[in-house]
């Protein structure tokens, strides 16, 4: 194992826990300040999501590009590594990829459009569908964390 792929592993390791953190944080603090619940369904704070702008201030400098990247180098690296720190790198890289895309296929475009919802818009079923697979995206990152610290746990193993 070089020492390149053992730097890239604990990379990985760390941002992924930073995401995961992050991304509960998030569920439980910023989501009500954007999302609030009232009689007819969900109703967009769209002020509240310009002003906070999380997208830009924090998830582009934590996930967006540098996860991103950890995550292709990770498919090529975990590919590449041998039983059992493999196996259990690839997962993670896999798990990750499938949170990325659903990042940059959904919850990117969907904030920017609720962003620029008019006052009074309330795209009730959207906000819906973003707080439901927002847990599934929350599970994917604990999964892949938890399958990069395990393949960071077989390191030695693999010496």
């Amino acid at each position: 194992m070089s020492l390149v792929s053992e730097i890239l592993l604990w990379l990985f390791v760390v941002n992924l826990g930073l995401a995961t953190g992050a991304g509960l944080f998030e569920t439980r603090i910023v989501l009500p300040q954007w999302f609030g619940r009232t009689a007819a369904g969900y109703e967009v704070n769209g002020e509240a999501m310009r002003a906070l702008d999380t997208g830009r201030r924090f998830w582009g400098m934590v996930t967006t590009l540098p996860l991103t990247l950890l995550t292709l180098a990770s498919l090529v690296a975990g590919w590449q590594a041998p039983p059992p720190l493999g196996p259990w790198w690839l997962a993670a890289a896999l798990l990750t990829l499938l949170e990325r895309l659903g990042t940059f296929a959904f919850f990117i475009p969907t904030a920017l459009r609720l962003q620029r919802a008019a006052p009074g818009a309330s795209p009730s079923r959207l906000i819906g569908w973003w707080l439901r697979l927002n847990y599934l995206r929350l599970a994917l990152n604990l999964l892949a964390w938890l399958a990069a610290l395990r393949a960071f746990s077989l390191l030695r193993a693999v010496g």
